[in-house]
């Protein structure tokens, strides 16, 4: 993969990351309920999560791509199409809300185990995360290069994304709850916008 390659990659992984979704709800829910250490599980499980849905993507998606020009190039406009459709979605959406009062009486009693499986199970069961990256990966994978060392550039850099993103959700929780009840449509707006733009540019990828 090319430097630029990566780089329009990293930049949509960003915004996906910063898409209002369940594990960055989770994520801000349980910092403002147990607090920000105790959510390092929950963060570490979604991260988990979104690491297996990469690795079965990259799995079943790399060998097709590797004998057939016609389903690569099939996968590029399905790909550039869902993310076109995807950026009017959240750009329509309605902002986040959530409760912050439950803090009146303090933390929560965490539970680790608890918290990390919650975080992996909401990741692997988002249908928007698996149908992104089955038709978002494929652009760019490259020919020749082994599944390990794809999975480790891919997954490797979401999760990492992915990770800071929650923990920053996490540790700012009291103020970032009542800031997306009041501006979270604003925010969905400029996700939707930037998802709009990546699918227009992927249009032009080639093999």
């Amino acid at each position: 993969m090319s430097l630029e390659l990566w780089l329009i990659y990293l930049v949509a992984a960003v915004g996906l990351s910063l898409t209002p979704g369940p594990n960055g709800l989770l994520s801000l829910t349980h910092g403002v309920c147990y607090g920000f250490r105790p959510t390092i599980y929950t963060v570490l499980g979604g991260a988990l999560g979104f690491f297996v849905l990469i690795a079965a993507s990259l799995a079943g998606m790399g060998a097709l791509l590797a004998a057939s020009e016609k389903a690569f190039t099939i996968a590029k406009w399905i790909g550039a199409a869902y993310l076109v459709y995807l950026g009017i979605r959240i750009w329509r959406s309605p902002a986040s809300v959530l409760d912050v009062g439950s803090r009146d009486q303090g933390p929560r009693r965490a539970r680790p185990l608890w918290m990390f499986n919650q975080g992996f199970l909401v990741a692997v069961s988002n249908p928007k995360a698996l149908i992104f990256f089955a038709a978002f990966l494929p652009q760019f994978m490259v020919a020749g290069v082994s599944f390990p060392v794809q999975l480790a550039i891919f997954g490797g850099t979401f999760v990492v994304v992915e990770i800071v993103y929650e923990l920053l959700l996490a540790g700012m929780a009291q103020r970032i709850a009542p800031w997306l009840t009041r501006h979270g449509r604003w925010f969905n707006r400029g996700a939707g916008a930037t998802f709009v733009g990546i699918g227009a540019a992927l249009t032009t990828a080639s093999r």
